[in-house]
């Protein structure tokens, strides 16, 4: 059995930031960490792994830098990896990443099963997932929360759906998009680190995927303004330590609701 694991690279959430001028995140200078969503996808594969025989390949997209993620990604327990990167893969939104990660897995070959964790913490779209299973014409179940049962060249899942779950046999090949309740990511080992920093990853570029159109020219999809949130309310702090403040600041918090119209005659409306 081979699985891929797709997985992205992104910045840690706190630091998230835009180039306004082309709608694109800002990476440059900022620390990067495998996405914690696909962690999941990653403990998934491992388990499979472990209890059914696998082999299993991470593919990421993006700068030369990203190595770092699919070496962690090694040292978890993972066997190979490859680095999707080219300047010509800039800017690319989800159908363009989606054209080049699925032409990835068809070069790669051979694959039973493709996880993804459910969404990336920057974009927060959930696309690419169900895009790259349409662009390879694979069956496609999202939400998964648990594996039941692997037999029969069959997957049998339990995906998260509006009014509980609900259980599905997919065909191999196939791809699952992974909840967080589906497993809890192991840390990698001493000796896996050692093992990972040995790992040389095969890179593709935009030429070995002739005919494809990615970054910014081949995205149908572009953010077009971006603009900040801001805060037209002027709240006001009062600190009470003694209880004439504490007094004065009922008094002022209820006339701030008499002048709203917030107060009933005996109390706050409901």
């Amino acid at each position: 059995m081979k699985i891929l694991v797709l997985i992205k690279e992104v910045p840690e959430t706190n630091n998230v930031k835009m180039d306004e001028s082309t709608g694109t995140i800002i990476r440059s200078g900022v620390e990067s960490i495998i996405n914690p969503l696909d962690l999941y996808a990653i403990e998934t594969a491992l388990r499979i792994k472990h209890s059914q025989g696998a082999s299993i390949t991470v593919v990421t997209m993006g700068p030369l830098t990203a190595s770092r993620s699919l070496r962690e990604a090694v040292a978890m327990g993972c066997d190979d990896c490859v680095l999707l990167s080219s300047k010509d893969f800039a800017g690319s939104d989800t159908y363009a990443t989606a054209k080049v990660l699925s032409s990835a897995c068809k070069k790669i070959g051979g694959f039973d099963l493709i996880l993804c964790g459910e969404r990336a913490t920057d974009g927060d779209t959930s696309q690419v997932g169900p895009e790259t299973a349409s662009m390879l014409n694979i069956p496609i179940a999202t939400y998964v929360s648990k594996i039941v049962d692997i037999s029969d060249n069959r997957i049998v899942i339990e995906r998260l759906v509006e009014n509980g779950y609900e259980t599905l046999s997919l065909p191999f090949p196939c791809l699952l998009t992974v909840l967080k309740e589906i497993s809890i990511p192991r840390l990698p080992t001493l000796k896996g680190k050692q093992h990972a920093r040995k790992v040389v990853p095969t890179v593709f570029a935009a030429p070995d995927f002739p005919g494809i159109t990615a970054g910014l020219g081949g995205s149908p999809t572009r953010v077009v303004k971006i603009t900040t949130p801001k805060v037209t309310r002027n709240g006001k702090i009062i600190t009470a330590k003694e209880r004439d403040e504490m007094e004065a600041a009922a008094d002022l918090l209820v006339n701030y609701l008499k002048d709203k119209n917030l107060m009933a005659e005996k109390g706050i409306k409901k």
